[in-house]
């Protein structure tokens, strides 16, 4: 699925809000209608299949006020301008998944292989402020030329005019658009929990201009005071976004990455100080505003900190959209998004703000407190291993995506040079199992040379009494911080899980991961998955570290709670290292209550018996997160788009061959090591 947009030179803007009065935004007009089951994207061209293997396409050429004869209904090209909100139309809406009432399946490979059909736009950035963005050829789009598919990716078989889908053959010739190549409709008839999950999560989906942007992070009709939870969070929606996409359901997803970049460059201070270019908001919200007479207009309100409790600016929003990027062209097939020079510059934004050089000598992004998933005070500041394995997927993500010209060679090499220090970094000083905890436990102090053995200065009293006997022969896991003189040993499940799902730690270290969680199942999984972290902060360690704060008591909330939501991301962590019954049992497990309980946010105790305390229901991101894990359990061919395999090159890329400092020891070999193992 191809959509070619009309994309013109972006400027920043300092409007705090985005108004959508009779003219559309992105193109979307204000159609007055609910969003109920859409399946809506952009298929602007037709392509054929020919006996020799390769792909044309039929190419065509545009002006702002042309409009596409065939394939489309009305379609006219929208102009977007970068933090301003003058779009003309609505562009045309056309069927690339059809409506069903069971689960859906798509064929991963067919959708990756699409990729290859996408027009790229050259661009030349500056690297420092992205200020100018020059469009080669105007809005003449160039003709497509497609190179013959591998047929070592058994999407082109023996004959190479043939699509094998399911059992059936799909003549090439005969091929108008991929929709009988990318569906596979499952039989398996949804039960009473999914049905009432979908019900749920499409009555959470939040219009804008009568286009859906996204799902409010929870939607509980008696909950008289929901504070931000009626906002749309870039954090929570990724789960929603993900059933959304799985389900063959593309346009939400699509509105929200496009919206929500809208929003990166606004302005937005705390105290007359403003953070960095490129910040993603943590949320948003549409409000309604009168005008003159009985007029209104819908704007869209975003979040960066300023109004969140703490006032903490989020760094994992900008790491999650380029994921949900990704996964949106993997799984839709629709890469020209991606090509687009407005997402183009975003994701150079997102990514100049990350690899901003500063004080820091670690390889890790630094971060502070609450700036993650644990959003709130809980001695998490520094280099959180959320935020490292986030960091490393959208690093991947990105040298994935990025048109590479002059404008981003310098921007390619700079992420290739740190995906290589972050994941030695992380899989040799990050890591914990028994031999590693003998080794610290064994450590000298006050070592000064380059050979040193305990290069941060950790002593080995540090290591808590419960680490010792809790962790098992087999098993091992990623701690949750390093810093200078301090490792955080705390066991963080979305960290570890996401370190599998990215390959940021090795395939002996992931498998060692799921050990773990195997072994301590009724400490991590309990009554309903997963702790968010284990051990609880207890006693004088709880008051210091949080602030007494009331919320995260133990084994509440943050503090050793268990929130369903990470079940989708244990799943597919389960489904790549074909751990596939574990997956199916956690399943099982939320199952059981998940639905009675009215989906709760999170759960407390130490086995996640009862509902958390201050627990929102229905609680958008673990119905989703239900849902998401259903559909990977049902079809786990899915989960091949969603994770990243073991990329060897990294291994070879070395940052101290860049250095004239003449160090000759480096530790490369160390890291290779760790993989040929």
């Amino acid at each position: 699925m191809i959509a070619l947009l009309d994309n013109s030179t972006m400027k920043a803007s300092c409007r705090l809000l985005i108004s959508c009065r009779n003219s559309g935004f992105f193109g979307f007009s204000p159609v007055k209608s609910s969003y109920t089951s859409p399946h809506n994207s952009c298929l602007n061209f037709s392509f054929k299949f020919h006996s020799n293997g390769r792909y044309t396409s039929h190419p065509f050429h545009f002006s702002r006020s042309q409009r596409f004869l065939k394939g489309t209904q009305n379609c006219s090209m929208a102009r977007l301008t970068y933090g301003q909100s003058r779009v003309i139309t609505r562009p045309c809406s056309y069927s690339i998944f059809p409506e069903t009432k069971s689960g859906v399946s798509i064929i991963a490979r067919i959708a990756s292989k699409v990729r290859d059909f996408s027009t790229s736009i050259e661009t030349r950035v500056n690297d420092n402020n992205f200020e100018r963005i020059y469009v080669q050829g105007g809005l003449n789009a160039k003709p497509l030329v497609v190179e013959k598919i591998d047929k070592d990716e058994n999407i082109v078989g023996e004959e190479d005019s043939r699509i094998e889908v399911g059992s059936e053959h799909v003549n090439g010739e005969n091929l108008e658009d991929l929709n009988k190549a990318k569906v596979i409709t499952s039989k398996r008839e949804e039960s009473d929990i999914e049905k009432e999950a979908w019900r749920l999560l499409r009555e959470a989906v939040v219009t804008y201009c009568g286009s859906p942007v996204g799902t409010m992070a929870a939607n509980d009709p008696a909950d008289k005071q929901p504070l931000n939870y009626d906002q749309v969070f870039i954090r929570d929606f990724i789960p929603s976004a993900l059933a959304f996409l799985l389900n063959g359901e593309g346009e939400i997803v699509r509105n929200f990455l496009l919206h929500t970049l809208q929003l990166q460059s606004w302005e937005k201070t705390v105290d007359c100080y403003s953070p960095g270019q490129g910040l993603m908001p943590a949320s948003f919200k549409v409000r309604t505003v009168p005008l003159d007479g009985n007029n209104f207009e819908e704007v869209l309100d975003p979040d960066f900190g300023e109004s969140a409790i703490g006032r903490v600016a989020p760094v994992d929003s900008g790491l999650w959209w380029i994921i949900l990027l990704r996964a949106y062209g993997k799984i839709t097939g629709d890469y020209a998004l991606q090509d687009r020079v407005d997402v183009q510059t975003g994701l150079k934004m997102i990514l100049n703000l990350c690899l901003t050089d500063g004080f820091d000598m670690f390889p890790s992004l630094l971060v502070t407190d609450g700036s993650c998933m644990i959003d709130r005070r809980m001695g998490i500041h520094g280099h959180p291993l959320e935020i490292q394995a986030l960091f490393y997927s959208a690093l991947r993500c990105s040298r994935e995506m990025l048109t590479v010209n002059d404008g981003s060679k310098n921007l390619v090499r700079a992420i290739n040079n740190r995906l290589s220090a972050l994941s030695f970094h992380i899989r040799e000083y990050y890591w914990v199992d028994m031999k590693k905890i003998n080794e610290i436990y064994r450590y000298k102090t006050e070592e000064y040379s380059m050979d040193a053995t305990n290069k941060f200065n950790i002593y080995p009293d540090q290591i808590p009494q419960w680490l010792m006997d809790w962790v098992p022969e087999e098993g091992g896991y990623l701690i949750g911080n390093l810093q200078p003189a301090h490792m955080d040993f705390r066991f963080f499940t979305l960290g570890n899980l996401w370190s599998i799902v990215s390959s940021l730690g090795t395939p002996k270290q992931n498998e060692a991961i799921l050990n773990l969680i195997e072994a301590k199942w009724g400490d991590l999984v309990g009554h309903m998955p997963l702790k968010i972290c284990y051990p609880a902060l207890e006693y004088e360690e709880w008051r210091i570290i949080t602030g007494s704060d009331p919320k995260n008591t133990p084994w509440s909330y943050h503090n050793g709670g268990s929130w369903p939501t990470l079940l989708w991301q244990f799943t597919l962590a389960c489904i790549k290292m074909g751990r596939f019954e574990m997956a199916k049992k956690a399943v099982a497990v939320a199952e059981k209550r998940i639905s009675n309980d009215r989906w709760p946010e999170y759960y407390d105790t130490r086995t996640g018996k009862f509902i958390g305390k201050q627990s929102r229901l229905y609680q958008t991101w673990t119905i989703a997160g239900f849902l998401t894990s259903k559909m990977l359990v049902e079809n786990p061919e899915l989960a091949s788009s969603l994770f990243w395999e073991e990329d060897y090159e990294l291994l070879e890329i070395c940052v101290c061959a860049l250095s004239k400092t003449g160090r000759k020891k480096c530790s490369r070999g160390a890291a290779r090591s760790q993989i040929l193992v």
